[in-house]
């Protein structure tokens, strides 16, 4: 745990007790400040009382006395409303920030030098974060890896010189941290996402900017330009003479790192030279991946890992469950779980990655639906249709793809595995990447991916690929 001792002697509130939040409580306690705190669920204040952390009702507090409001992440700050704790502070005067900020003024303060890698973009983010922990940790560095990948950051080692950081951010906690300053700041890309939080694109734009936007002069923003938001930033970023590497998967850079033919190079002038290739590596299939590979060894050199270094990270790198993840085979039939596609962008980049595809989608559904995705319907031999989602998934599909609704999860797995099996395809892949959120039906996209794992290795004949490896 970090000790977070810049309150010291104060009191902070703390709103929201999930994992983050009592983490929070107990490492500010840790630092030697007195904490009141609040959760509108009664299990989880229960779970605080049991951990030792003072509860109040912050509605009946005297906000003269505290010093700051630590919010959970997932509580509203600006938009639909702000929370009725955040408008009580805000009336008070009282700072309102986040766990991600609390570690920025605690690293400060111990160990400014302390390698500090934060990682944010609409997709690809955790698999980014996890990929510079391991490549940092591959080539024998101290490297803590944490925040909105599962791991609250204030659970991580102490800051000290040498050890290095690799913190995946959402919008929700840069929000809360407004002095959030990186010594290398990853923004991979920006689509339409998480409105009913932010109200509006561009407000959501402007606080991932914030990531890279506070990346001090010494350090380094890695931006990947391949969607206009970021080749923005990155222009604006430049414009302020901030250094900033650009990142394309699409184009070749004259200056920059750009990925072509698997292959990762680094352009600079008229000369390109390459890093790393990721032919082969199953972990990091598909356009995407190549787009977080490269932004990941990116923040590599900045930290000063060599090319052969970087190279065997990349092929040790096992990728992280829901994202991609081969589940098993059965015959030909390949099962890929990749959950965490909560939106038609992110189930682009999977769909792109196959030819014969027996697709479960559906859930809770986004804005836009799966209209984005009509380009890649040829190479979706059948759907199977879940959720909340379903009618309308079947009325994009029509009568350009086969399709079934099938509700649930566990009879689209049986449908599309028997289809898959029964097919002439050289290669059926039966992916689950349901382009939605998950929450008419699971906790969270990893319950669900969990589920379809279990699904499908509960089948007769499947061999998991982690018993193959």
């Amino acid at each position: 745990m970090i000790p977070v001792t810049t309150f010291a002697g104060r009191t902070v509130a703390v709103f929201g007790l999930g994992g983050s939040g009592l983490t929070s409580a107990q490492a500010l306690l840790a630092g030697g400040a007195a904490v009141v705190a609040f959760d509108d669920d009664e299990s989880s204040l229960a779970k605080a009382l049991a951990a030792g952390i003072s509860i109040a009702d912050l509605r009946k507090a005297d906000w003269s006395k505290i010093a700051a409001l630590v919010l959970a992440p997932g509580v509203p700050l600006t938009h639909p409303v702000p929370h009725w704790s955040v408008r009580s502070a805000q009336q008070a005067g009282v700072e309102v920030i986040g766990d991600i900020e609390l570690f920025c003024r605690e690293r400060r303060q111990i160990a400014p030098g302390a390698p500090f890698v934060a990682v944010t973009g609409t997709n690809g983010k955790s698999t980014t974060t996890a990929l510079v922990a391991h490549l940092a940790a591959s080539a024998g560095l101290d490297a803590q890896l944490g925040g909105n990948i599962g791991t609250a950051i204030l659970s991580l080692a102490p800051p000290r010189e040498g050890r290095i950081y690799a913190i995946e951010c959402s919008s929700y906690q840069i929000d809360l941290a407004p002095s959030l300053d990186p010594s290398v700041g990853i923004l991979i890309n920006l689509s339409e996402d998480h409105l009913d939080r932010h109200g509006t694109m561009e407000h959501y734009a402007a606080v991932k900017e914030r990531l890279v936007a506070g990346v001090p002069d010494s350090g380094e923003a890695v931006i990947g330009v391949d969607d206009d938001w970021c080749r923005n930033i990155a222009d604006r970023l430049e414009q302020s003479e901030k250094r900033v590497t650009r990142i394309s998967v699409r184009q070749a850079l004259p200056d920059g790192i750009y990925v072509a033919d698997r292959q990762i190079l680094r352009a600079a002038g008229t000369k390109s030279s390459p890093i790393a290739r990721l032919d082969g590596i199953g972990s990091l299939r598909g356009q995407h991946n190549a787009q977080n590979a490269a932004c990941a060894v990116a923040a590599a050199l900045a930290l000063g890992l060599s090319p052969a270094a970087i190279q065997a990270g990349l092929h040790s790198f096992p990728g992280l469950p829901h994202r991609m993840e081969e589940v098993g085979k059965r015959g030909a039939v390949l099962f890929v779980n990749d959950s965490k596609a909560t939106n038609a962008d992110s189930a682009a980049q999977a769909l792109a990655c196959f030819t014969d595809i027996f697709w479960i989608a559906g859930g809770k559904p986004k804005t836009g639906g799966i209209e984005s995705l009509q380009h890649f319907f040829p190479r979706i031999r059948k759907a199977y249709l879940i959720g909340e989602a379903a009618e309308d998934f079947a009325a994009t599909l029509g009568a350009n793809v086969p399709h079934e609704t099938t509700r649930t999860l566990d009879r689209a797995v049986a449908a599309a595995a028997r289809d898959a099996a029964a097919s002439s395809a050289r290669e059926p892949v039966v992916l689950l990447s349901p382009a939605c959120a998950s929450f008419d039906q699971y906790r969270n996209f990893e319950v669900r991916g969990d589920a379809f794992r279990q699904l499908v290795l509960d089948l007769s004949g499947v061999v998991s690929r982690k018993n193959e490896k």
